[in-house]
């Protein structure tokens, strides 16, 4: 092989990562609700519920924890830097 046809340009891929990576707090109650629903859903058997009671109650729980955990990030970011904001003010000034 040629140094030529081993040229790297340093460019990575396109990491798309998760698909609730960019959610936010309102995503996230949004999560939430949703899979409050669709546990609803399964208990009273409506339509298109699995069979299984089980899958749909699982299926359900997975969304309701991705939202509970985006909220908590979110909501422990604004308390972070609420409270960094609050330091920066209670600084005194020093000559």
């Amino acid at each position: 092989m040629t140094e030529k046809d081993a040229e790297h340009t340093g460019e990575r891929g396109y990491d798309t990562g998760p698909w609730w990576a960019e959610l936010g707090t309102l995503g996230a109650v949004a999560l939430i609700i949703f899979g409050g629903l669709a546990a609803a859903w399964v208990f009273l058997r409506l339509p298109g519920a699995p069979e299984n009671r089980a899958t749909g109650y699982y299926q359900a729980a997975k969304v309701v924890a991705i939202g509970l955990v985006i909220a908590g990030s979110a909501l422990l970011g604004r308390r972070r830097a609420r409270a960094a904001a609050t330091e920066e003010t209670n600084e005194p000034e020093r000559a």
